[in-house]
């Protein structure tokens, strides 16, 4: 049995979010190899809900929860919603939550976006410069390397294939992220169990001599 608590831990505005983010991201699903489709399509939103449930249990609060479940927003749907939307809807902190998440200049509303490079950086430096709270993007990154290292597991070399760059650049990423998370002041188990995931990819991935992540030494 659960323990009960004399006040509601979780108040109106996270099913709130909850609901405003599948609705945002109801025609979206999660990639996977051709091996490895299930079935019928992820819906995005089991990404959104499990990086939501790491941020709980990390002990995040309820905007930080909210912001879990849209710090997609954003970077994907800026189409349907602003910044100054989701300020509206929920209050100035979820709306900052949300942006340290997102990779795309703040003015971005859909269309292509700007060079992989460039916004990789960016964002690591973000990351690194310690100005930002980092739950919310450390356990969206802590979910996607856990699916990664499981589809490695099950599918092999095909997996890099979903990304938008080569494989030596996504471990570049990845390993530049866990460095800068540490630079930037992260402790605790999101950020170990983050570089362990890292660890496992390139082990899986054939990297047999780590380099020193760009900007992040």
């Amino acid at each position: 049995m659960p323990d009960t608590q004399s006040e509601p831990m979780l108040n109106e505005d996270f099913p709130r979010a909850v609901r405003l983010a599948c609705e945002l991201h109801r025609f979206h699903s999660r990639k996977t190899t051709e091996s490895l489709q299930p079935p019928n399509p992820i819906p995005y939103a089991s990404h959104l809900l499990a990086v939501a449930a790491l941020v709980i249990e990390d002990g995040g609060d309820e905007d930080e929860a909210i912001a879990a479940m849209l710090h997609d927003a954003l970077e994907d749907c800026s189409d349907q919603i602003s910044a100054a939307e989701i300020e509206d809807k929920f209050n100035a902190r979820v709306r900052k939550l949300v942006q340290a998440c997102t990779d795309t200049p703040p003015d971005f509303e859909g269309g292509e976006k700007p060079d992989w490079d460039i916004r990789k950086r960016l964002y690591i430096e973000k990351i690194a410069s310690g100005t930002i709270p980092h739950r919310v993007s450390l356990s969206d990154k802590v979910h996607n390397a856990r699916c990664i290292v499981r589809d490695l597991r099950k599918a092999g070399e095909e997996v890099w294939d979903l990304f938008s760059v080569e494989k030596p650049k996504t471990l570049w990423y990845y390993r530049a992220l866990a460095n800068a998370y540490r630079k930037g002041g992260s402790s605790g188990y999101l950020i170990d169990e983050f570089d362990r995931l890292v660890s496992e990819m390139e082990r899986l991935g054939g990297v047999t001599d780590r380099q020193p992540a760009h900007g992040a030494e």
